[in-house]
């Protein structure tokens, strides 16, 4: 027997349609995001440390309650997003050199949650959902000490779509397709203390074959500028991230929807024998066709 659905049914339907529709038209990026959490490296980013192996976990609280359109301006008075975070990554510098680097590997593991409110013509639709991000890999990770003050490391980020994904859902902790990110990063430590740090990073993004739907690449950097003081480390950081060719949709280019975002705020660590403990506020203070909001990070590093 066919059952004729209800208007309740219908309603909520059409509404999750249109999210999807505003979700490819008014923002950059499929949903508005990125696969890299930008903001998420600080001080000594470009200064790998030596063979040995690691511990880091990151913690990372996002909270935005715009979602900007082209011109900067709000596009929907209804719109939350917030996101919590715990992200373990396992890093392992090997005593192999290559080209005068170590050689390296890496591998991220987020644990996500996704609370999102935004409007439709039925009225506002809010979802939340718990769960496994998109799975990242590093098999290449190249890191040079040129002397006491300059570091670099170059690397290739695979993020692999392991994340729970729904293309009817609000929420999602994962992406459902593959992204392909050259890193390349570099820090200067004077013998003063002062430090400048900077991790540049591109994005190659594959289709979503859920939605026929293809995130344009994405040009974006992580910034520290700092001083050390003993054990400490005091200073300002946030990113810059430029998406520099458009989305497509069903083979067709998608116009008017480059992102565009920059932050920045405070960012403190301190250094306890063979641990670190970091913590940042970042505010974004510039956005087009992304959400804009604020962002809480902790950061802990062990080593073995």
């Amino acid at each position: 027997m066919i059952r004729k659905l209800s208007s309740l049914t219908r309603s909520l339907i059409a509404s999750l349609l249109l999210i999807l529709a505003l979700a490819a038209t008014a923002a950059a990026t499929e949903g508005g995001g990125g696969a890299y959490p930008n903001g998420a490296e600080d001080f000594m980013s470009g200064a790998v440390p030596p063979p040995g192996t690691y511990f880091l976990d990151y913690f990372t609280w996002y909270s935005a309650d715009r979602l900007n359109d082209n011109d900067g301006k709000s596009s929907d008075p209804g719109f939350k997003l917030n996101v919590t975070g715990n992200v373990f990554r396992f890093l392992h510098v090997t005593d192999k050199t290559f080209l005068g680097a170590n050689w390296g590997l890496q591998t991220f593991i987020p644990v996500l949650n996704v609370d999102a409110t935004a409007t439709t013509p039925g009225g506002k639709i809010s979802q939340s959902k718990f769960g496994l991000g998109d799975i990242i890999i590093d098999p290449l990770i190249l890191s040079w000490h040129f002397n006491k003050n300059l570091h670099a490391v170059f690397g290739l980020d695979i993020f692999i779509p392991t994340g729970d994904y729904d293309k009817n859902r609000l929420a999602n902790p994962g992406r459902n397709y593959f992204t392909f990110e050259p890193v390349f990063a570099a820090t200067y430590l004077c013998d003063k203390g002062h430090e400048v740090s900077a991790k540049v990073m591109y994005d190659m993004n594959t289709k979503n074959n859920d939605t026929d739907y293809q995130s344009g690449n994405e040009l974006h950097l992580d910034y520290t500028v700092g001083k050390h003081i003993g054990p400490w480390s005091l200073g300002a950081g946030g990113y810059y991230y430029q998406q520099v060719t458009h989305d497509e949709q069903h083979g067709e280019q998608v116009r008017k929807n480059l992102g565009y975002a920059l932050s920045v705020g405070p960012q403190v660590k301190y250094d306890y024998k063979n641990m670190s403990f970091a913590v940042k506020y970042q505010f974004e203070v510039e956005t087009c066709n992304r959400p804009q909001g604020n962002n809480l990070w902790g950061k802990f590093v062990y080593a073995f």
